[in-house]
């Protein structure tokens, strides 16, 4: 059975720090490119990051480069988060996902293999 559990999130100061992290679970990780994806209230989901396979490609919209950082754990079964310097705007559901394509990087929602629940975070004072 394939999981996708996502933990972290919550509130948020401005200014602050993000981390999420996602444990996967019933298929190759190895084998699947994983992305990052939000969705504001009212808004259309906006993909936000993605890694390779191997970890060794990593890709980010202009809305987060420079303050989200992705990353990945073979070993662990474990796609990372961390953002800095949060925004309000960058109140959403998170959402990782998994995706097994070769469409080039990046590749954008919605069409992914795997999904997780997704979990709010909301960047408030």
């Amino acid at each position: 059975q394939v999981q996708l559990v996502e933990s972290g999130g919550g509130l948020v100061q401005p200014g602050g720090s993000l981390r999420l992290s996602c444990a996967a679970s019933g298929f190759l990780f190895s084998s699947y490119r994983m992305s990052w994806v939000r969705q504001a209230p009212g808004k259309e989901l906006e993909w936000i990051s993605e890694v390779s396979s191997d970890g060794r490609s990593t890709f980010y919209a202009e809305s987060v480069k420079g303050r989200f950082t992705i990353s990945r754990d073979n070993a662990k079964n474990t796609l990372s988060l961390h953002g800095n310097n949060l925004k309000p705007e960058d109140t959403a559901v998170y959402y990782c996902t998994a995706d097994q394509s070769t469409h080039p990087a990046p590749f954008p929602p919605p069409s992914y293999d795997y999904w997780d629940q997704g979990t709010q975070v909301t960047v408030s004072s």
